[in-house]
């Protein structure tokens, strides 16, 4: 986690400093707020900003919100001045810590407020699968498209790419392309020049600038614009990008991960995608299977949310009855790992008994779960088991996921073997040898379709 420090560095401050650095954090300093407007302008990129309670964070905070820098704030101050901690709550500050620090009190603000502690938590066969694909491929430099339904954790398999490349020192910078309005996306990912349009008062680094050296998550692709899409390409390929009212490009050096909830191949035939794009994006695939599809994952998740919001909360540790475990089980999840996630939040405040029972596992609207039919949750698990054994990797042979990549990748390419080709990192007579033996051997090798140009 980056943490940028906002004050005068000395006595109490300093420690505080030394014991957030300890618990992993990467620590700047300046001593303003106009500094750490400054400094956030200029790509120095922050998660968390610790800021003196002394300093007018509501500024601070208004400056940055106009030039849609959005870092948490935590207020800290020397003998905890109730009057001046509250006004910085008000101010817009998430926490306060007081002075002299407590380190255990300092980690866990870092942790709540920054979010950053994000274990995968796996146990079903079809997610392990895609864990081992993940480790095989992390080490490289492609460009991978991680795909699935909202909330299955699209974000946490970036996160855990990033953890294990060679780039994970340095930085991963997340933009929500379909959180930010159209107008504003460019200047975001490329940043702008002083004066490129109105508002512009300053230089701004954009996201590629911010990331450089380490990974850049395109999250929710499908919702970027074609004439971004067109300037995406580009800095993709030339590994530049152009600045907004810039006069020369700037070199980067970053990994692209990208993220969709939607069928981009779709997309394509829609003509609402570039294919071309998607060719750069989607070198190696990684599907996030839904929660109904990994029933294992079910319970270990809901345990470990339990005892991360009893902790958070202040609430006893308990574990859930046998009745909430097959409720969990039985139910279809359509808001997957998000849904689950708030469910047992819910759960752990609604509690009352030694255990987790399941009359606290409610819906949002405050509805218990309704009771499962026995033979309905028979033939759930049963199809949810035959899918996960057809879709499963584990106990496959390396020619066999070999098959099963260019096959995929063929298909991603509507037959195009000169495309197909250039994203697996093989020769075109490499390509047509493979096919030619999977032909001989009876598989389906997809044909190119009409208007894909293709090397035959």
């Amino acid at each position: 986690m980056r943490l940028l420090v906002v004050g005068k560095l000395n006595g109490q401050l300093s420690t505080a400093v030394k014991m957030a650095m300890s618990a992993g954090a990467k620590v700047s300093h300046v001593e303003t707020i106009e500094a750490a407007t400054h400094a956030l302008r200029a790509g120095q990129g922050a998660d968390l900003m610790m800021v003196d309670y002394e300093l007018d964070i509501a500024s601070l905070i208004a400056t940055n919100e106009a030039e849609r820098i959005r870092v948490p704030v935590v207020a800290c101050g020397v003998n905890a001045d109730a009057n001046r901690a509250a006004a910085a709550i008000r101010a817009g500050a998430k926490e306060f810590i007081p002075l002299p620090p407590d380190a255990e009190l300092i980690a866990a603000v870092l942790a709540a407020v920054a979010d950053d502690n994000r274990p995968m938590v796996v146990r079903d066969p079809s997610m392990q699968a895609v864990i081992g694909m993940a480790d095989q491929i992390a080490p490289s430099d492609a460009s991978i498209l991680i795909t699935g339904e909202s909330g299955v954790g699209k974000e946490v398999i970036a996160r855990y790419v990033h953890q294990k490349s060679r780039r994970a020192s340095k930085p991963f910078i997340s933009v929500n392309c379909a959180a930010i309005p159209e107008n504003l996306l460019e200047s975001e990912l490329f940043g702008h020049e002083k004066g490129a349009f109105t508002g512009a008062v300053a230089r701004r680094i954009g996201k590629f600038e911010e990331a450089n050296g380490g990974t850049l998550l395109l999250d929710e692709i499908s919702e970027m614009d074609a004439r971004l899409q067109a300037k995406l390409l580009r800095a993709i390929q030339e590994r530049e990008i152009d600045r907004v009212g810039g006069a020369k490009p700037v070199k980067v050096d970053i990994r692209i991960l990208a993220t969709s909830n939607r069928d981009l191949v779709q997309a394509v035939r829609a003509g609402i995608f570039r294919e071309d794009l998607l060719y750069r994006l989607n070198v190696v695939n990684l599907r996030i299977p839904s929660l109904r599809e990994r029933p294992a994952d079910v319970s270990a998740l809901a345990e470990f949310f339990v005892r991360k919001y009893a902790a958070a909360n202040g609430a006893p540790e308990r574990q859930l009855s046998a009745e909430a475990k097959r409720r969990l089980a039985s139910h279809s999840w359509p808001g997957n790992v998000r849904e689950l996630e708030n469910a047992m939040h819910r759960a752990v405040l609604l509690a009352t008994g030694a255990e987790i029972e399941e009359q606290a596992i409610r819906l949002p609207d405050g509805q218990p779960f309704a009771s499962a039919d026995p033979r309905a949750r028979a033939a759930q698990a049963a199809s949810i088991a035959a899918e996960t054994a057809n879709r499963g990797y584990v106990g496959q042979t390396v020619a066999a996921m070999e098959q099963q990549l260019i096959i995929d990748t063929l298909e991603h390419c509507f037959g195009n073997r000169t495309h197909a080709a250039t994203i697996l990192g093989i020769s075109i007579r490499t390509l047509r040898n493979k096919l030619k033996e999977y032909t001989e051997a009876g598989v389906c090798v997809p044909a190119p379709q009409m208007g894909a140009a293709s090397a035959a």
